[in-house]
């Protein structure tokens, strides 16, 4: 995949908030489990084992099912749209998914069990990867930072060490600051609107979908 334009530089960044904001909405409201942070929710499901076989284990397990069976669900509706409308039509696709997961997670919220929603927006970040990745592999992690911290530190030491070949750490830096604003705006969202807060995400969601729809990815 070529190096993205300055549009789409600017969508990841969005599409990282939007990740941050449903992670913290999910990390309030089922008291420190992640919607994209599979990582947390790997290291939550292992302790919960140390401790036999518990609530906290079997949340952390569904919840890293969600994002998996969402990355599935995003890679075949990408490919899907791809094949049928073109290769254009397939980031819109993926977050078309990704605001159909995350309204449906906000209507369950208002009648089943929390922990049942969280598993829709766990999906969905699953699916939101899937945007930036043309041939099927994810080129640009969207919902998780670890990846794109490491790439920060490996591209600043090749410049220390005078390789001018390396790449430049902004679009890194960039994706980190946006899924942190976003993680903050979710904490402030949950604070005043409660579960309500869900129903925005959905929204932000849709208007990304239209925005994706506007950028050349391939």
């Amino acid at each position: 995949m070529r190096r993205l334009t300055p549009a789409a530089t600017l969508v990841t960044m969005l599409l990282a908030a939007l990740a941050g904001i449903v992670d913290a909405l999910a990390f309030s409201g089922l008291g420190g489990f992640f919607a994209s942070f599979m990582s947390g929710n790997s290291t939550r499901f292992g302790v919960g084992l140390a401790h036999g076989w518990n609530g906290a284990a079997a949340t952390a397990a569904a919840l890293v099912l969600s994002f998996v069976a969402g990355a599935m669900f995003g890679t075949i509706a990408g490919a899907a749209a791809s094949e049928r409308l073109g290769p254009a039509r397939r980031a819109e696709a993926v977050m078309g998914l990704v605001t159909i997961l995350l309204a449906l997670g906000a209507a369950l919220a208002t009648f089943a069990p929390l922990t049942l929603a969280m598993l829709l927006l766990a999906a969905a970040m699953g699916a939101q990867n899937g945007v930036v990745a043309p041939d099927g592999e994810v080129r640009v992690g969207l919902t998780y930072m670890t990846g794109t911290l490491v790439r920060i530190g490996q591209r600043l030491a090749r410049r220390l060490m005078g390789d001018r070949t390396a790449p430049g750490p902004r679009r890194d830096l960039l994706l980190w600051l946006g899924f942190v604003a976003g993680v903050a705006i979710g904490g402030v969202g949950w604070n005043w609107l409660g579960l309500a807060a869900l129903w925005v995400v959905a929204a932000l969601a849709a208007a990304l979908t239209m925005l994706v729809a506007r950028v050349d990815w391939e």
